[in-house]
Protein backbone atom coordinates (compact mmCIF):
# COMPACT_ATOMS: atom_id res chain seq x y z
CA UNK A 1 0.00 0.00 0.00
CA UNK A 2 2.83 2.54 0.79
CA UNK A 3 4.55 1.50 -2.74
CA UNK A 4 0.97 2.36 -4.43
CA UNK A 5 1.01 5.68 -2.09
CA UNK A 6 3.85 6.27 -3.44
CA UNK A 7 3.55 6.31 -6.92
CA UNK A 8 0.35 7.99 -6.96
CA UNK A 9 2.08 10.65 -5.04
CA UNK A 10 5.05 10.83 -7.41
CA UNK A 11 2.02 10.51 -10.43
CA UNK A 12 0.26 13.55 -9.21
CA UNK A 13 3.42 15.56 -8.93
CA UNK A 14 4.50 15.00 -12.38
CA UNK A 15 1.27 15.68 -13.64
CA UNK A 16 1.00 19.02 -11.50
CA UNK A 17 4.37 20.05 -12.48
CA UNK A 18 3.05 19.13 -16.24
CA UNK A 19 0.09 21.10 -15.96
CA UNK A 20 2.34 24.37 -14.19
CA UNK A 21 4.46 24.23 -16.87
CA UNK A 22 1.99 24.24 -20.01
CA UNK A 23 0.78 26.99 -18.19
CA UNK A 24 3.82 28.98 -17.86
CA UNK A 25 5.16 29.46 -21.62
CA UNK A 26 2.04 30.14 -23.29
CA UNK A 27 3.86 31.57 -25.78
CA UNK A 28 6.07 28.20 -26.38
CA UNK A 29 7.67 28.48 -29.87
CA UNK A 30 5.81 32.27 -30.72
CA UNK A 31 7.92 35.26 -32.45
CA UNK A 32 6.75 38.66 -31.08
CA UNK A 33 8.05 42.02 -32.30
CA UNK A 34 7.37 45.05 -30.24
CA UNK A 35 7.76 48.94 -30.84
CA UNK A 36 8.33 51.38 -28.28
CA UNK A 37 9.37 48.04 -26.49
CA UNK A 38 12.77 49.45 -24.62
CA UNK A 39 10.75 50.71 -21.40
CA UNK A 40 7.85 51.02 -20.26
CA UNK A 41 5.01 48.94 -21.30
CA UNK A 42 7.05 47.69 -23.85
CA UNK A 43 9.60 46.43 -21.81
CA UNK A 44 7.36 44.84 -19.12
CA UNK A 45 5.76 43.10 -22.02
CA UNK A 46 9.12 41.73 -23.35
CA UNK A 47 10.42 40.16 -20.24
CA UNK A 48 6.59 38.59 -19.81
CA UNK A 49 6.95 37.32 -23.34
CA UNK A 50 10.32 35.67 -22.68
CA UNK A 51 9.42 33.94 -19.40
CA UNK A 52 6.21 32.46 -21.39
CA UNK A 53 8.31 30.83 -24.48
CA UNK A 54 8.61 33.55 -26.86
CA UNK A 55 11.37 35.19 -28.87
CA UNK A 56 11.11 38.93 -29.00
CA UNK A 57 12.43 41.77 -31.29
CA UNK A 58 12.56 44.63 -29.09
CA UNK A 59 12.37 47.99 -31.28
CA UNK A 60 12.75 51.54 -30.51
CA UNK A 61 14.68 54.20 -30.97
CA UNK A 62 16.35 54.42 -27.17
CA UNK A 63 18.91 52.52 -28.45
CA UNK A 64 21.27 52.07 -25.41
CA UNK A 65 18.00 50.72 -23.51
CA UNK A 66 16.91 48.52 -26.00
CA UNK A 67 20.57 46.92 -26.34
CA UNK A 68 21.07 46.73 -22.09
CA UNK A 69 16.85 44.74 -22.10
CA UNK A 70 17.84 42.15 -25.02
CA UNK A 71 21.99 41.54 -23.34
CA UNK A 72 19.18 41.31 -19.74
CA UNK A 73 17.00 39.13 -21.38
CA UNK A 74 19.96 36.86 -23.39
CA UNK A 75 20.90 37.13 -26.92
CA UNK A 76 19.01 33.47 -27.96
CA UNK A 77 15.67 34.56 -27.00
CA UNK A 78 15.90 38.83 -27.62
CA UNK A 79 16.72 41.43 -30.08
CA UNK A 80 17.09 44.97 -30.43
CA UNK A 81 16.20 47.09 -33.39
CA UNK A 82 16.21 50.96 -34.05
CA UNK A 83 13.30 51.82 -35.27
CA UNK A 84 11.52 54.85 -35.88
CA UNK A 85 7.71 54.20 -36.26
CA UNK A 86 6.99 57.07 -38.37
CA UNK A 87 9.71 55.66 -40.79
CA UNK A 88 8.01 53.08 -43.03
CA UNK A 89 11.58 51.74 -43.98
CA UNK A 90 12.50 51.34 -39.95
CA UNK A 91 9.34 49.31 -39.50
CA UNK A 92 9.90 47.10 -42.70
CA UNK A 93 12.89 46.53 -41.70
CA UNK A 94 12.25 45.81 -38.04
CA UNK A 95 9.58 43.36 -39.36
CA UNK A 96 11.94 41.80 -41.83
CA UNK A 97 14.75 41.44 -38.84
CA UNK A 98 12.06 39.07 -36.92
CA UNK A 99 11.53 36.92 -39.78
CA UNK A 100 14.84 36.81 -41.17
CA UNK A 101 15.96 35.57 -37.37
CA UNK A 102 13.64 33.40 -36.58
CA UNK A 103 11.53 32.75 -39.74
CA UNK A 104 8.12 33.91 -39.36
CA UNK A 105 6.01 36.30 -37.19
CA UNK A 106 3.53 35.71 -34.71
CA UNK A 107 2.66 38.76 -32.52
CA UNK A 108 2.83 42.72 -33.87
CA UNK A 109 2.76 44.76 -30.37
CA UNK A 110 2.04 47.94 -31.46
CA UNK A 111 3.38 50.36 -28.60
CA UNK A 112 5.24 53.25 -29.52
CA UNK A 113 3.95 56.32 -28.43
CA UNK A 114 4.08 59.77 -27.03
CA UNK A 115 2.04 62.44 -25.37
CA UNK A 116 2.65 65.88 -26.47
CA UNK A 117 0.51 69.13 -26.41
CA UNK A 118 -0.77 68.78 -22.70
CA UNK A 119 -1.18 72.64 -22.50
CA UNK A 120 -2.31 73.03 -25.89
CA UNK A 121 -6.03 73.05 -26.62
CA UNK A 122 -8.24 74.32 -29.84
CA UNK A 123 -7.86 78.01 -28.39
CA UNK A 124 -4.25 78.41 -27.01
CA UNK A 125 -0.69 76.85 -28.53
CA UNK A 126 1.25 78.92 -30.43
CA UNK A 127 3.10 75.53 -32.28
CA UNK A 128 -0.06 73.50 -31.82
CA UNK A 129 -0.77 72.27 -34.92
CA UNK A 130 3.29 70.99 -35.15
CA UNK A 131 2.40 68.97 -31.93
CA UNK A 132 -0.89 67.59 -33.22
CA UNK A 133 1.01 66.46 -36.73
CA UNK A 134 3.82 64.68 -34.76
CA UNK A 135 1.25 62.95 -32.19
CA UNK A 136 -0.37 61.23 -35.07
CA UNK A 137 2.70 60.26 -36.55
CA UNK A 138 3.88 58.62 -33.82
CA UNK A 139 0.45 57.02 -32.38
CA UNK A 140 -1.56 56.53 -35.62
CA UNK A 141 0.98 56.67 -38.63
CA UNK A 142 3.21 53.94 -36.60
CA UNK A 143 0.08 51.40 -35.75
CA UNK A 144 -0.59 52.11 -39.46
CA UNK A 145 2.82 51.15 -40.83
CA UNK A 146 3.28 48.28 -37.80
CA UNK A 147 -0.29 46.70 -38.48
CA UNK A 148 0.65 47.03 -42.36
CA UNK A 149 4.40 45.44 -42.44
CA UNK A 150 3.10 42.61 -39.99
CA UNK A 151 0.16 41.80 -42.03
CA UNK A 152 2.47 41.01 -45.19
CA UNK A 153 3.97 38.31 -43.58
CA UNK A 154 1.05 37.55 -41.59
CA UNK A 155 -1.51 36.64 -44.18
CA UNK A 156 0.13 34.47 -46.31
CA UNK A 157 1.44 32.38 -42.69
CA UNK A 158 -3.01 32.41 -42.22
CA UNK A 159 -2.04 33.02 -38.79
CA UNK A 160 -1.13 36.22 -35.93
CA UNK A 161 -2.04 38.44 -33.75
CA UNK A 162 -1.81 42.24 -33.42
CA UNK A 163 -2.13 44.45 -30.85
CA UNK A 164 -2.00 47.59 -30.13
CA UNK A 165 -1.47 50.35 -27.38
CA UNK A 166 -4.73 53.02 -27.50
CA UNK A 167 -6.21 54.53 -24.28
CA UNK A 168 -8.92 54.95 -21.28
CA UNK A 169 -9.40 57.87 -23.41
CA UNK A 170 -10.22 56.17 -26.57
CA UNK A 171 -14.56 55.61 -25.02
CA UNK A 172 -13.84 59.20 -23.06
CA UNK A 173 -13.11 62.38 -24.81
CA UNK A 174 -13.00 64.85 -22.51
CA UNK A 175 -10.81 62.99 -20.33
CA UNK A 176 -7.96 63.61 -22.17
CA UNK A 177 -6.20 66.32 -24.19
CA UNK A 178 -7.43 66.80 -27.90
CA UNK A 179 -3.91 65.54 -29.80
CA UNK A 180 -3.99 62.32 -27.73
CA UNK A 181 -7.57 61.86 -27.64
CA UNK A 182 -7.98 62.01 -30.87
CA UNK A 183 -4.64 59.42 -31.42
CA UNK A 184 -5.89 56.78 -29.69
CA UNK A 185 -9.52 56.98 -30.52
CA UNK A 186 -7.69 56.82 -34.63
CA UNK A 187 -5.90 53.63 -33.79
CA UNK A 188 -8.93 51.68 -32.22
CA UNK A 189 -10.37 52.55 -35.91
CA UNK A 190 -7.33 51.37 -37.39
CA UNK A 191 -7.47 48.11 -35.32
CA UNK A 192 -11.19 47.29 -36.44
CA UNK A 193 -10.98 48.00 -39.78
CA UNK A 194 -7.64 45.62 -39.78
CA UNK A 195 -9.74 43.01 -38.15
CA UNK A 196 -12.30 43.35 -40.55
CA UNK A 197 -10.01 43.03 -43.60
CA UNK A 198 -7.55 40.57 -42.17
CA UNK A 199 -9.71 37.67 -40.72
CA UNK A 200 -10.39 35.83 -43.38
CA UNK A 201 -6.65 35.28 -43.35
CA UNK A 202 -6.78 33.95 -39.85
CA UNK A 203 -4.85 36.98 -38.35
CA UNK A 204 -6.66 39.08 -35.69
CA UNK A 205 -6.53 42.52 -34.43
CA UNK A 206 -6.82 44.22 -31.13
CA UNK A 207 -6.37 46.97 -28.85
CA UNK A 208 -5.52 47.20 -24.86
CA UNK A 209 -6.58 50.39 -23.16
CA UNK A 210 -4.79 51.45 -20.05
CA UNK A 211 -6.26 54.32 -17.78
CA UNK A 212 -3.65 56.66 -16.07
CA UNK A 213 -0.30 54.54 -15.66
CA UNK A 214 3.12 55.40 -13.79
CA UNK A 215 5.61 55.02 -16.83
CA UNK A 216 8.42 57.12 -18.01
CA UNK A 217 6.62 58.47 -21.21
CA UNK A 218 3.45 60.24 -18.48
CA UNK A 219 6.26 60.93 -16.23
CA UNK A 220 7.75 62.84 -18.49
CA UNK A 221 4.26 64.13 -19.76
CA UNK A 222 3.23 65.47 -16.54
CA UNK A 223 6.02 66.50 -15.44
CA UNK A 224 5.45 64.21 -12.30
CA UNK A 225 7.82 61.57 -9.87
CA UNK A 226 6.46 58.08 -11.40
CA UNK A 227 5.15 58.20 -7.83
CA UNK A 228 2.76 61.12 -8.14
CA UNK A 229 1.45 60.15 -11.34
CA UNK A 230 0.46 56.68 -9.42
CA UNK A 231 -1.44 58.90 -6.54
CA UNK A 232 -2.81 61.07 -8.86
CA UNK A 233 -4.62 57.50 -10.81
CA UNK A 234 -5.56 55.78 -7.65
CA UNK A 235 -7.37 59.09 -6.22
CA UNK A 236 -9.63 58.75 -9.32
CA UNK A 237 -9.66 55.66 -9.83
CA UNK A 238 -13.01 53.46 -9.16
CA UNK A 239 -11.65 50.40 -8.07
CA UNK A 240 -10.22 50.86 -4.65
CA UNK A 241 -7.22 48.62 -3.59
CA UNK A 242 -5.42 48.07 -6.34
CA UNK A 243 -2.83 50.08 -8.20
CA UNK A 244 -2.36 49.58 -11.51
CA UNK A 245 1.44 49.02 -12.93
CA UNK A 246 2.52 48.30 -16.34
CA UNK A 247 3.03 44.47 -15.73
CA UNK A 248 -0.88 44.26 -15.13
CA UNK A 249 -0.85 45.93 -19.08
CA UNK A 250 1.58 43.45 -20.01
CA UNK A 251 -0.75 40.51 -18.72
CA UNK A 252 -3.42 41.56 -21.23
CA UNK A 253 -1.22 41.77 -24.17
CA UNK A 254 -0.14 38.29 -23.25
CA UNK A 255 -3.61 37.24 -23.37
CA UNK A 256 -4.42 38.91 -26.42
CA UNK A 257 -0.83 37.76 -27.85
CA UNK A 258 -1.93 33.65 -27.07
CA UNK A 259 -4.14 31.26 -28.26
CA UNK A 260 -6.19 31.59 -25.25
CA UNK A 261 -7.41 34.61 -27.06
CA UNK A 262 -7.86 32.71 -30.75
CA UNK A 263 -11.42 33.67 -31.12
CA UNK A 264 -10.88 37.74 -29.56
CA UNK A 265 -11.11 39.89 -32.65
CA UNK A 266 -11.94 43.61 -33.17
CA UNK A 267 -11.96 43.92 -29.54
CA UNK A 268 -11.03 47.10 -27.62
CA UNK A 269 -9.56 45.28 -24.29
CA UNK A 270 -9.97 48.48 -21.24
CA UNK A 271 -7.40 47.51 -18.20
CA UNK A 272 -8.71 50.65 -16.34
CA UNK A 273 -10.24 48.91 -13.20
CA UNK A 274 -13.92 50.18 -14.13
CA UNK A 275 -12.78 53.58 -14.81
CA UNK A 276 -14.85 54.14 -18.24
CA UNK A 277 -17.63 52.44 -17.00
CA UNK A 278 -18.45 54.76 -13.97
CA UNK A 279 -17.31 57.76 -15.60
CA UNK A 280 -19.47 56.98 -18.89
CA UNK A 281 -21.92 57.03 -16.44
CA UNK A 282 -21.92 60.28 -15.11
Amino acid sequence: MEHLDLERGNLQAMASVSVGSSVARRLEGKVALITGGASGIGECTAKLFVRHGARVVVADIQDEKGHSLCATLGPDVASYVHCDVTNEADVKSAVDTAVSLHGKLDIMFNNAGVVLGLDHGFLNGEHSASLFERTMAVNVLGVYLGTKHAARVMAPARSGSIVTTASSVSALGGMGYAFYVCSKYAVVGLMRSAAAELGKFGVRANCVSPHLLATPMTSAAFQMTEEEVERLSEAGANLKGVTTKPEDIAEAVLYLGSDESRYVSGHNLFVDGGFTVTKSMQ
